[in-house]
């Protein structure tokens, strides 16, 4: 954690590469390590928007910089750990005005406490421990898609903290995280400077292949290995490295035939186990294999020679030793206040990193600190003193129990952050498991999680057009099936333009989650997406016909399947609907793209699955009751929103109408009238002088109408929203 970002990455015993990135719209085919970033630093701006807590994605910079540094800058996460006596002033590398914090804290306070609803008020501290909630919430999404999103447990890993202000929030994105331990290097603060010296040099070498995965090829496998091997040493021996520092990583580009979906597979204990880790990969990320053959894009062999002979201590092994040891004596440097959530101001001791004895065990709370970093350790942790690290052990990680009398806007944007982070890992699962060009490439397809009735509730940052008639479309499901008709293990297909349908192509995969799997009585929410298919039948290829009058001639439309029932995959029922009713119409085909129809829908339950699991981690975090409140308080705080933003329209527009005409190719008009009531937010799209139903094509759907409607008001609104 630095001053205007996070950077977050995995690892497992080697270190995770992408092959591929973009960057600013730029493609870049490069080795790199695999690196997430979000905008959450010491210099992220603090601000309260539509009662929402925020931080980021600005930044104060350098210049002003935050607030302490005097110069007029606004409130940042830097301000909020100073102003909870987080950072040691005489021991900040420049003077810091901790007055000019207090003051704005106190302005934003009442501002938060003006606006926010219930009677009870927050204090500065609270308002100030929140926003780094907030911002520890902000660095969680990424470590949750890097582990989560690919199939691994969060709880399972050490969390390894480094940057100028990762000592500050170890502790309490650990604990955010359900992990146990946070290890923090002794230079963590200037890691990349001492990171660059002891790196390995390495030599990457990658060729082409083009195999179906067999024994026949075995041999080929060895030997082009072998060859790749000598290649790796020549390139470190003319840099001075002798064959004894040298080792190989051996890996194969693998894939599904038909998906273009690849995974970079290390080289086991044999060649021909290489299938066999490919299947456990693919299954341990996307949550199912395929009976398909596997075939080989590339032999890459990545030679390694360490470049220093500095000896470096395994934190590990030195806790096993120090275990039996008697602990040594030490002192604090100094008692200062410290304000931790939930315990108000406690009395903190404050030691010296390179005062303390080798094995020192330090119960919180407490600060420890050195000229380049400060690590706090609550009352629920304990700092352990090693040669080359700090190991702070979370000892409760037991979550407070939330308050549903009334929403707290800290919880309100901690829980917008999850869900969002949710529905962003549906969208990276179904990316990855699909193979059409349409959704693994163009990106046509969209996620989002919605409430009993069919409310959407949060989103991805995917198209617009399908989150907002998607609602529809799960709402239509809602009502459509009486109590006990759906069951668990049941998955819905619509595409029909009277449930919430946009075009035939565009079809929307619905998933019901009960509050019991084994005797359920209710539907607590639905996880759904929508996914552009290239082909699903009609009179031409690509099912949108320009001159159709008819919705057949477009392809297969359903209002309702089950595609599983109860856990049973009802493979030829879809193929009736996709393949067999298009083709009994005048002129028309099934699809001509029934494997990838098939392939495409069941990375689309996989996608539902994965919010699904991702959603029940947090109803067991906090309970049900507290997330389906938190649930309709994000929609209620997104409507809110939308109120007041009308109200600014109607005052900037003197609470005149808004109107507007436009025409489609032939001359059909479009007219639209807004009528805002400047008192309540309240707004009548009025849509009456717009032509009448179309012959052909260009006829609007109810759902895109409402789409329509719902889209332009939050492009205006702040992203924290997470609603599109």
């Amino acid at each position: 954690m630095g001053g205007t970002s996070t950077d977050v990455a995995r690892y497992s015993g080697e270190l995770e590469h992408v092959f591929e990135s973009t960057i600013a719209e730029i493609s870049i085919q490069t080795p790199q390590l695999d690196i997430n970033t979000v905008a959450a630093g010491g210099g992220s701006i603090l601000s309260w928007e539509n009662g929402l807590f925020k931080v980021g994605p600005v930044s104060a910079g350098a210049n002003p910089g935050p607030a302490c540094y005097g110069k007029g800058g606004p409130l940042t996460v830097t301000d909020a750990n100073l102003f909870l006596g987080r950072i040691i002033k005489e021991s900040f590398p420049r003077p810091l005005d901790a007055d000019v914090v207090r003051q704005k804290f106190l302005e934003l306070t009442a501002v938060v406490n003006a606006e926010k609803d219930g009677a009870i008020g927050l204090t500065p501290e609270e308002v100030a421990c929140g926003f780094l909630s907030i911002a520890n919430a902000t660095m969680t999404r990424p470590i949750r898609t890097l582990s989560e999103g690919r199939g691994y447990e969060t709880a399972n890993h050490n969390l390894a903290c480094f940057g100028g202000a990762g000592g500050q929030h170890a502790v309490f994105v650990a604990r955010d995280l359900g992990i146990r331990r946070a290890l923090i290097p002794r230079y963590s603060s200037i890691l990349s400077a001492y990171g660059m010296a002891l790196a390995d040099v390495t030599v990457e070498n990658q060729e082409p292949e083009s195999l179906i995965f067999g024994p026949e090829i075995f041999p080929r496998l060895e030997a082009r290995f072998k060859k790749l091997c000598e290649q790796g040493s020549l390139g470190l021996a003319g840099q001075g490295f002798g064959a004894q520092d040298i080792e190989h990583e051996m890996y194969l580009n693998m894939r599904y035939r038909g998906s273009d979906t690849t995974l970079m597979i290390r080289r086991p204990e044999s060649v021909s186990d290489f299938g066999g880790a490919f299947t456990v990969r693919h299954e341990q990320e996307f949550g199912f294999f395929q009976e398909r053959d596997i075939l080989i894009d590339d032999i890459r062999v990545r030679s390694v020679a360490k470049s220093s002979g500095v000896a470096t201590s395994n934190p590990f092994a030195e806790l096993e030793v120090l275990k039996s040891s008697a602990q040594p004596e030490f002192s604090e440097q100094f008692i200062t206040k410290v304000y931790f959530e939930n315990e108000a101001w406690l009395d903190t001791p404050v030691y010296d990193l390179t005062r303390l004895p080798v094995g020192s065990r330090i119960h919180g709370p407490a600060m420890i600190i050195d000229k380049t970093q400060t690590i706090v350790v609550d009352s629920r942790s304990e700092g352990i003193k090693l040669r080359e690290h700090i190991i702070l052990d979370i000892l409760d990680n037991t979550q407070k129990p939330a308050n549903t009398d009334a929403i707290d806007p800290i919880l309100l944007s901690v829980f917008s952050h999850r869900l969002m982070s949710v529905a962003e890992q549906m969208g990276n699962a179904m990316q990855k498991t699909s193979i059409s060009v349409n959704i693994k490439e163009r990106l046509d397809y969209s996620c989002a999680v919605f409430s009993a009735k069919g409310g959407l509730v949060a989103n991805a940052p995917h198209i617009p057009g399908h989150l907002g008639s998607m609602a529809s479309a799960v709402a239509y499901q809602a009502q459509r099936y009486k109590p006990g008709e759906l069951r668990p293990g049941d998955v819905i297909l619509s595409n029909h333009p009277v449930a919430g349908g946009t075009h035939l192509p565009d079809i929307t995969c619905i998933t019901p989650v009960f509050d019991d799997e084994a005797n359920p009585s209710k539907i607590l929410f639905f996880v759904g997406n929508r996914g552009h298919h290239a082909d699903i039948g009609g009179i031409i290829p690509g099912s949108m016909p320009p001159n159709s009058t008819e919705l057949w001639q477009e392809g297969a439309s359903f209002e309702s399947f089950k595609m599983i029932n109860e856990g049973v995959f009802d493979e030829e029922g879809l193929i009736d609907i996709l393949y067999n009713i298009p083709a009994t119409y005048p002129g028309c085909s099934g699809t001509r793209t029934l494997k990838d129809n098939i392939a495409d829908l069941k990375a689309a339950v996989a996608s539902n699955q994965r919010g699904i699991q991702l959603i029940s981690s947090l109803v067991k975090e906090y309970t049900w009751p507290v997330v389906e409140f938190y649930m309709n308080a994000i929609q209620d705080n997104a409507a809110q929103s939308v109120r007041e933003l009308l109200k600014v329209f109607s005052e900037r527009f003197e609470g005149a109408a808004l109107e507007a005409v436009d025409y489609t190719d032939d001359g059909t008009p479009l007219v639209i009238r807004i009528s805002i009531d400047g008192k309540t937010g309240e707004a009548v799209f009025d849509f009456t002088g717009t032509g009448p139903e179309h012959h052909g094509n260009l006829n609007c759907p109810p759902a895109c109408m409402y789409s329509a409607i719902l889209v332009r008001p939050t492009c205006s609104l702040p992203k924290t929203l997470h609603i599109f």
